[in-house]
């Protein structure tokens, strides 16, 4: 008996691996497969086209308006969406996973789920919030062995399971004047790197000030790397201390009491702007670019970054979805999701952002994800001095974008600017960011009309759902499904059930 088993047992094997290769669902093609994505609608960089893409081994192979083309395909899957968009994967440039060390406020995993049922195919991981952050190459290290097999997307690692991911590295005092010490990080592969001029929150990740700014820029010109920082000064002359408990003023009322709204910005960048001379051609940092999150403020600080650019410094900014989505009149006394850094400032002041966006003067969009533990907010106190800043959005930062877009003039092209070609741009990944032959076959499926309410029946993977300045919203622009390299990792409200995202790491 002993003997048959034996004999038979690694024939039933060999079988059941020949119908695992050949039994498969026409609906559920891999990176491996050929197949053709149709649509009436697809964004490609020529414009809005109804027809054909095909990808093969995870490659966009060609892009064909019409569908004589590709009248008899038959090499290989053929997948319709009808009316449905067709765009580029988002490339969110600003995420925080907090993964390693802080894994009970998001993780690797839930993040990158989040972002594929979102239709982000590509983000980029922040230094901070994690523990230890990545401030040298040990610390980056330690960040890719916690990243193996999770990423659900592809992740550029700015010291990833079913979407790319990538990494920054920090710029921080300790580093900031130790050439070496940056070098191995960049050497290690982190995308560029990451600083904030005020405050971080995270005690193991503090403030730079512009000299330290301008020494980063200069290792990175070696690179053609960007800084990203987030522009924010304390300013003593302005500060003004609140004495009484914060739960009896209104949301409106601090935001112009404390004078954060537009001087802490202003200030700042108006010190980058002096820092950024040196990326402009025959610059000390020549080839270093400088990289202005989550702008808030579309006064003063706006005229600043558009004197910069003027002046032939290598300088982009970008804003995020909730600052165009809300203003500080509408929030409630004591909500304390909404609290974030910069602040979200008056309706006035939104407009301006909205109207600065579609002139051009902002360059692209990201999420700023950054989520907590629940009881980090404060809900039951609505302190917002002490509550944690950060608004937790990864999974909506689509429909968001495109539901209150919509009331200003967004259209399919601008998304698919502002979400996929210019962060992809930004971060060096010259095969992303665009539907076009030679790309990454990265592509989001979804419906414009579709409506749904973000409420506790919506399926979410983000680790604390609960705690989003969105939920209780009704949105539109559903997605539908999610390619990263070719592997369909979303569809139809259902996770791949396998993570095939992969780390990415900066070409040398």
């Amino acid at each position: 008996m002993d003997a048959w088993r034996w004999r038979v047992l690694p024939l039933v094997s060999v079988l059941l691996a020949v119908l695992f290769l050949y039994v498969r669902r026409p609906d559920k093609p891999s990176s491996h497969d050929r197949y053709l994505i149709r649509s009436k609608r697809i964004i490609t960089p020529e414009g809005v086209i109804a027809g054909s893409v095909e990808v093969k081994g995870g490659i966009i192979i060609s892009v064909a308006e019409g569908g004589d083309q590709f009248s008899d395909y038959s090499q290989g899957y053929i997948l319709d969406y009808g009316d449905a968009v067709v765009m580029p994967g988002l490339v969110d440039i600003h995420v925080h996973l907090n993964d390693p060390g802080r894994t009970e406020w998001e993780d690797f995993t839930t993040g990158t789920k989040a972002a594929a049922a979102g239709g982000i195919t590509t983000l980029i991981d922040m230094p901070l919030n994690c523990f230890p952050t990545v401030v040298s190459e040990e610390t980056f290290r330690l960040k890719l062995e916690a990243a193996r097999n999770r990423l659900h997307v592809d992740v550029e690692l700015d010291p990833v399971n079913l979407v790319i991911y990538r990494f920054l590295g920090g710029l921080v005092p300790e580093n900031a004047f130790n050439r070496s010490a940056l070098e191995s990080l960049l050497d290690a592969g982190v995308l560029g790197l990451k600083s904030f001029m005020c405050p971080s929150g995270i005690d193991d990740f503090p403030m730079t000030n512009a000299t330290h700014i301008k020494e980063g820029l200069h290792v990175l010109a070696k690179y053609k790397r960007p800084l990203l920082v987030h522009s924010e000064i304390a300013l003593d002359s302005e500060g003004i201390q609140i004495k009484r408990p914060l739960q009896i003023l209104d949301l409106t009322q601090l935001i112009l009491r404390l004078g954060h709204l537009h001087g802490k910005e202003e200030a700042a960048i108006s010190e980058l702007y002096k820092v950024a001379q040196d990326t402009r051609v025959g610059g000390r940092a020549e080839g270093a670019h400088l990289h202005i999150v989550h702008l808030s403020d579309a006064w003063k600080s706006l005229g600043i970054i558009k004197e910069a650019k003027e002046s032939g410094a290598s300088l982009s900014v970008e804003t995020c979805p909730h600052y165009l989505a809300f203003s500080a009149e509408q929030i409630k006394d004591g909500d304390t999701r909404f609290k974030c850094a910069p602040p979200i400032r008056d309706e006035v002041n939104r407009n301006k952002l909205r109207q600065a966006l579609m002139d051009g003067h902002i360059d692209l969009l990201s999420s700023d994800h950054s989520p907590s533990a629940p009881e980090l907010k404060l809900f039951d106190q609505g302190d917002f001095l002490r509550a944690w800043g950060g608004i937790s959005s990864l999974q909506f930062d689509l429909p968001v974008t495109w539901s209150y877009g919509k009331s200003f003039g967004v259209t399919l092209n601008q998304l698919a600017t502002w979400w996929s070609e210019r962060p992809a741009k930004l971060a060096g990944q010259e095969l992303k960011g665009a539907i076009s032959g030679g790309k990454h076959a990265d592509i989001v499926v979804w419906d414009p009309d579709e409506e749904f309410e973000l409420n506790e029946n919506y399926t979410t993977y983000l680790k604390h759902p609960n705690i989003s300045a969105y939920m209780g919203t009704r949105l539109s622009g559903k997605v539908m499904a999610t390619f990263v390299r070719g592997n369909l990792v979303y569809s139809d409200g259902k996770l791949a059930p396998a993570a095939c995202g992969v780390p990415i790491l900066a070409k040398q």
